[in-house]
C-alpha cells in the first residue's frame, strides 16, 4: 500500500470527554478507524472496563490487531451491523456509544483505494473491498437519471445532470474505470465552481457516499445505539458532511422529545411517555489552531446526547 499521513482523530479530546467514561463501563468505538478514539477510552477505563470497537476497513481491523488489551475487542463489521456485534459477544446494554464518520485520512491518502482525484488509480471508494461493487462497476450499468440522482442527493452538485450526460457519453468509448478519467470528466462537464475546490470534489465525494451507502448506514445505526444504553450512557456522533449532520441533528431532537401522541388524548403532562435522550451541551467545532494543525478537521461538528428513562 502507499504511505500516507498518520490519521489525526478530530475532536479526541472533546468526543472522549463526551462519552463521560465510567471506569468499569463497557463502551463502543463504532467507527475504529486508526484507533485514536479506541485508545483514548482505553485509557480512562479501570480493570473492569470493556471497549469494543468496530470497522469495516480490513485496513483498520490490520491496524487494531496491534492494540493488546484484555479490556479491547476489534469486530470487522459495518456499524450498521451493531446489534448482530454486541449480541454475539453477550452485551446487552452499554454505557457510551462513538460514532466518528466520513472517511479517514488514509482511505484518502491510499491511491488504489480510488477515493481522490488526487491519483490517478482504479476508481473503487469502498470503505470494504471485500464486499459489494466499485464506483467503476455502478457508473458502467446506473442510468443518466441514477447518475444525476446520486450527485444532486449526495453531493448536493448543481451541475449533476451535465456530468451525469458527460460520463454516459465517456462509457461509449470504453468503462470509466479510474480516478483521473472521472475527475477529467467532471471538469469538462462542470461550468463553475467555487474558489479553490476541484471542480470534482462533489462529485467524487457524492459516489463514495452512496457506493458505500453511508446515510443510509447512519440512519440504521443512530436508533440501535440509543436501544442498546443504559440510563445515564452517552451517544456521541462526530459528522464532516452536512447530509450526515442532518440525520444526526434530528434523530437527537427528535428522541429528546416526548413522543408525537394523538391530539385531545386525556393525558396528564405527567402521564405522557418521556423522550429517550436528553442533548448534551451544544454541538462542538474544532478550534481554530485544530483546523490549523489538521485541516480536514475544519467541517466536523460533534453532538452528545444522554439516554434517560429505563433502557428498553
Amino acid at each position: 500500500m502507499s504511505a500516507g499521513p498518520v490519521h489525526v482523530s478530530v475532536l479526541l479530546a472533546e468526543a472522549v470527554e463526551g462519552l463521560a467514561i465510567r471506569p468499569g463501563g463497557i463502551y463502543v468505538d463504532g467507527t475504529f478507524g486508526r484507533g485514536g478514539h479506541s485508545r483514548a477510552i482505553l485509557a480512562r477505563l479501570g480493570e473492569q472496563g470493556r471497549l469494543v470497537a468496530i470497522d469495516r476497513d480490513p485496513a483498520a481491523i490490520e491496524v487494531g490487531r496491534g492494540i493488546v488489551d484484555a479490556r479491547f475487542e476489534l469486530v470487522h463489521a459495518p456499524f450498521s451491523e451493531l446489534d448482530e456485534v454486541l449480541d454475539e459477544l453477550g452485551i446487552e446494554a452499554v454505557d457510551g456509544v462513538l460514532f466518528d464518520l466520513g472517511v479517514s485520512s488514509p482511505q484518502l491518502d491510499e491511491a488504489e483505494r480510488g477515493m481522490s482525484f488526487r491519483f490517478d488509480a482504479p476508481l473503487d471508494m469502498r470503505m470494504d473491498p471485500s464486499r459489494g461493487q466499485t464506483v467503476a462497476q455502478w457508473l458502467e450499468q446506473a442510468s443518466v437519471a441514477e447518475i444525476t440522482e446520486v450527485l444532486r442527493d449526495y453531493g448536493e452538485e448543481r451541475f449533476a445532470y451535465a456530468i451525469a450526460k458527460a460520463i454516459a457519453a465517456a462509457r461509449t468509448g470504453g468503462a470509466v474505470a479510474t480516478t483521473r478519467q472521472l475527475a477529467e470528466i467532471v471538469e469538462k462537464a462542470v461550468r463553475t465552481r467555487e474558489p479553490g475546490q476541484h471542480p470534482a470534489t462533489r462529485s467524487f465525494q457524492a459516489l463514495r457516499i452512496y457506493i458505500n451507502q453511508e446515510l443510509e448506514e447512519l440512519a440504521l445505526v443512530l436508533p440501535k445505539a440509543v436501544s442498546r444504553l443504559l440510563p445515564g450512557g452517552r451517544l456521541a456522533v462526530i459528522s464532516f458532511h452536512s447530509l450526515e449532520d442532518r440525520i444526526v441533528k434530528r434523530f437527537m431532537r427528535d428522541e429528546s422529545r416526548p413522543p408525537q401522541l394523538p391530539a385531545r388524548l386525556p393525558l396528564r403532562a405527567d402521564q405522557l411517555p418521556r423522550p429517550r435522550l436528553r442533548l448534551v451541551g451544544r454541538a462542538l467545532r474544532p478550534s481554530a489552531a485544530e483546523v490549523v494543525e489538521n485541516p480536514r478537521a475544519r467541517s466536523a461538528v460533534l453532538r452528545v446526547a444522554e439516554r434517560v428513562g429505563e433502557a428498553a
